[in-house]
């Protein structure tokens, strides 16, 4: 099972350029080449993204993406379901048929109760406190002692 699939992954990183770009637009090629990711693919994501209305763009010389929301109001949960749908652990089929036993399954009300979980958590973090947690992982760690 995987949480974050390629896309929801190069968007997040894509994200976090435009955020750390502020005000400025930033070209997709600029994006690409400091992300190291795929030229092409990031413009068809650059699309999507404009679509749900998380980033504008604009031609020209000084053209290029940058975010419309505020990065702390676009949450990874908004990511992951722009590019994989809804998170779901279980999707109570086989043989693409509805299984029979679906509304007494009692594997079916835990993993409801995980899925929802899983949202939440993944509802609170934003592209704001990860570009903040960038910062505080770049942040160099000063020596508090005193040698003197």
């Amino acid at each position: 099972m995987k949480v974050l699939n390629k896309k929801s992954d190069y968007a997040v990183r894509a994200l976090l350029a435009l955020g750390a770009a502020g005000d400025g637009f930033l070209s997709a090629r600029v994006i690409a080449e400091g992300q190291q990711m795929p030229y092409q693919f990031l413009r068809g994501l650059l699309q999507d993204l404009i679509r749900h209305g998380l980033v504008e763009s604009r031609e020209g010389a000084r053209g290029g993406f940058r975010l419309v929301k505020d990065a702390d109001e676009i949450a990874l949960l908004d990511i992951i379901e722009i590019f994989q749908g809804r998170v779901q652990v279980s999707e109570c089929m086989f043989r693409k048929q509805i299984c029979v036993n679906r509304s007494n399954c009692v594997l079916r009300h835990e993993i409801l109760r995980i899925e929802h979980v899983v949202q939440r958590e993944f509802a609170g973090i934003t592209i704001g406190k990860l570009m903040r947690d960038l910062e505080e992982a770049h942040r160099p760690v000063l020596d508090g002692g005193d040698e003197g």
